[in-house]
């Protein structure tokens, strides 16, 4: 079985890639241009990646293709029309990052919320221009997480358990579906209206979809409290970032916390790089999903499905 595994640098030099070698002839490229992909799945049975495209034109140059084994949940990267057509099975793994995107969650929200890096280089400088006797400074100040709202966007795996973390800060949970189909779930269902003006914090955990791009823009932004914070660990298209970006230099929300971007990595003319303010944006490069033990479980789990899809067991299969 030939197998190319097109983007291994998604992956991390820490993670071991040796075991896939026992799944068949596999060739390793650490990464991929669009040029270079019809070259590479010309003649493969498997192809791995996260985030090559595999449009239908690509695709079809793959004659002998009978298994694209995602690295990651989403599936977008994939034509699974053509795919479907092709008979060719699309697999991905889902539930191996919970753990890693709450915790980020969470640093990203503490990190603004606490100003960490603001206090942190205010100890480093020595206390400049303290008063002596004075043993901290009150020039930032912060509010506690207890007794606020918390409107989570998706409540699947990653949603609900965040929202366990966060009722054990006090916090008050609910939610938006985007779907229109789970409002049945453990904590009020509000339309995104409701969500917009009556939470504290708004995280975003929800796939991108039409019914999901651009969902947050200046219309919903105007409505939130001005003290509000918004997250987003889901895809960066969920955002209008031109939009957040107004909302954040004429302080319609206090602040934002974001892990992803419509363009990764983020352009430089952003003007979410370019804010008054800095200090009221937290950004991460796209980690939530990558702590080391969920990079493991990733690597184990898409073995997994290709020898399950081998041995023609169904497994996590999306066509």
């Amino acid at each position: 079985m030939k197998i190319a595994f097109l983007d291994t640098q998604l992956m991390g030099s820490d993670i071991d890639l040796s075991r896939f070698e026992a799944l068949g002839d596999v060739i390793f490229y650490e990464s991929t241009t669009p040029e270079q992909v019809a070259d590479r799945i010309e003649n493969a049975d498997v192809i791995i990646t996260n985030k090559v495209k595999l449009d239908t034109f690509t695709l079809s140059v793959a004659k002998n293709l009978k298994l694209v084994a995602l690295t990651c949940t989403g599936t977008d990267g994939v034509d699974l029309e053509y795919a479907k057509e092709r008979n060719i099975a699309v697999a991905n793994v889902a539930g191996y990052s919970t753990a890693s995107v709450v915790e980020q969650t969470f640093a990203l929200l503490f990190s603004f919320m606490r100003h960490t890096a603001w206090h942190d280089n205010f100890v480093k400088t020595g206390f400049q221009n303290n008063q002596p006797g004075m043993i901290t400074t009150f020039d930032r100040s912060y509010h506690e997480l207890a007794g606020k709202t918390w409107g989570l966007i998706g409540l699947g795996e990653i949603g609900k358990s965040v929202a366990n973390v966060a009722t054990a800060f006090g916090v008050k949970v609910v939610y938006h579906s985007t779907s229109g189909k789970n409002t049945d779930g453990p904590y009020p269902h509000l339309s995104l209206e409701e969500l917009c003006t009556q939470c504290d914090i708004i995280s975003i955990h929800a796939p991108l979809n039409d019914r999901t791009k651009n969902l947050i823009n200046s219309d919903n932004l105007s409505l939130m409290k001005t003290s509000a914070v918004l997250l987003n660990l889901g895809r960066g298209g969920i955002v209008n970032e031109a939009d957040l970006a107004d909302a954040l230099n004429t302080n319609t929300i206090a602040g934002a916390g974001l892990d992803v971007f419509e363009h990764e990595p983020i352009n430089a003319n952003n003007p979410l790089l370019s804010l008054k303010n800095p200090e009221k944006l937290v950004t991460s490069p796209h980690i939530a999903w990558a702590s080391i033990e969920a990079r493991q479980r990733l690597a184990a789990e898409v073995i997994v499905n290709i020898e399950a899809f081998v041995a023609g067991v169904e497994r996590n299969r999306v066509v």
